[in-house]
């Protein structure tokens, strides 16, 4: 290579990063919105840094002749960080830089750090715990962390023959695990009641509800209910669970003076919706449907449902708190039915993926970490808050969301 070249191939993702910029500028002038501005002025900061890895990896795809791809996903990265990015305060904004290289946020804990590392020290032994799709994925590391931390763990899965190979493998490394097996399909509101049922026979104490199984990106199916399947899995059931469990951890926050905890799994996708929000005319509407939009619904209506919970609660002066969780993106079974996609998403973002260990930090620290005693309502990124989107921050959207699915439980 001649210095030219040399010069020429430095050169170039500098020129697409100030190309990007001038984009996204143009954009932000059209949009006059508060959020692109903020958007900007941190894509001038931190963000300048992931600009210029996108753009040289635009540059490589370029030669490939894949420049509309590599381009598409510097915007949608862009977009996807404006909620991160619109806070003015420094504890609040979500540099790249922090993302990347595994930085420690306010917590003392970054993307980079693991449910193991965030768990160290802690003592769960008399803590009684249940987490939906507890058996794979980031569910089965989260599982496992908390069971070696002494927590006695229910997993309820609706494969309860794999949920027991996975508790066995736990056992295998762990034998003094406290590990039990009831089956769950949050799809069916029947056996959701069936579960909440089993459970209460056993005559066990709740302190934790890691309300953690999902479905995402799903063609369109209803459920036996006969509910678009994301709404009614991702949300409907695990709301329907949580009401069911209430009144037990109530009883076993009074009885044992130990703060309850519930975590909601959400997803940064809940940045991407459909145009009002969550769509109660059209949960169902076939015509309109979109897998992506309708999985960032779901995700939606689980920090919605969290912060609607959380109010009731404070105001009812229980000792619960209730939080949601941006896991973190994660190769894992949830990505099924877009498997593909999602192998071309991660090739082109590697480096924005965590591994599953990781993935389960965020959960596990919600759920244990002695810190976060009474904070409640809030939605965390890589075991830091953050703010969410104006929907996921709406008090009146989520008070219509719980009464449109409490009402919508009470019909079926």
């Amino acid at each position: 290579m001649n210095a030219n070249e040399c010069r020429c191939q430095r050169l170039t993702p500098f020129l697409c990063c100030v190309l990007l910029t001038g984009i996204f500028l143009v954009w932000s002038k059209m949009l006059k919105t508060e959020v692109v501005s903020n958007c900007f002025k941190g894509l001038l900061n931190s963000e300048l840094l992931l600009c210029y890895w996108y753009s040289k990896l635009y540059y490589r795809l370029f030669l490939c002749r894949c420049e509309t791809t590599s381009l598409s996903v510097c915007l949608a990265y862009i977009s996807i960080s404006f909620p991160l990015l619109k806070s003015k305060s420094n504890k609040f904004r979500m540099g790249i830089l922090s993302l990347i290289s595994g930085r420690a946020g306010p917590s003392g804990f970054g993307s980079a750090s693991t449910a193991q590392q965030i768990s160290d020290s802690i003592d769960a032994s008399d803590l009684t715990i249940i987490i939906t799709g507890g058996a794979s994925g980031i569910g089965l590391e989260t599982t496992r962390v908390l069971a070696t931390r002494g927590a006695h763990v229910i997993i309820a899965a609706r494969n309860t023959k794999a949920a027991n190979e996975a508790k066995q493998a736990i056992l295998e490394n762990h034998e003094n695990a406290k590990i039990d097996v009831l089956e769950l399909d949050l799809s069916s509101l029947k056996s959701v009641k069936a579960f909440a049922d089993s459970f209460k026979a056993l005559n066990l104490p709740l302190n934790i509800l890691i309300n953690n199984a999902g479905v995402m990106f799903c063609p369109y199916q209803l459920s036996q209910d006969g509910i678009e399947m994301q709404f009614a899995t991702n949300h409907l059931g695990h709301f329907h669970l949580t009401n069911l469990l209430l009144d037990k951890m109530k009883e076993t926050a009074a009885t044992t003076g130990i703060e309850g905890r519930i975590v909601n799994l959400s997803s940064v996708a809940h940045l991407y919706t459909y145009e009002e929000g969550i769509r109660f005319d059209k949960i169902n509407d076939k015509d309109s449907y979109s897998d992506k939009k309708a999985y960032g619904q779901s995700k939606l209506a689980n920090i919605l449902h969290a912060n609607e919970l959380s109010r009731r609660l404070k105001k009812e002066g229980a000792n619960i708190t209730v939080n949601s969780v941006h896991p973190g993106l994660i190769m894992t079974d949830l990505m099924r039915h877009s498997f593909v996609l999602m192998r071309i998403l991660k090739l082109l973002t590697y480096i924005l993926w965590k591994n599953v260990p990781q993935g389960a930090a965020t959960s596990c620290y919600v759920a244990l970490y002695p810190d976060l005693k009474g904070v409640s309502g809030k939605y965390f990124v890589d075991c830091n808050e953050y703010p969410a989107s104006n929907f996921a921050t709406d008090p009146e959207l989520a008070k219509k969301l719980w009464d449109y699915s409490q009402n919508l439980v009470k019909s079926l």
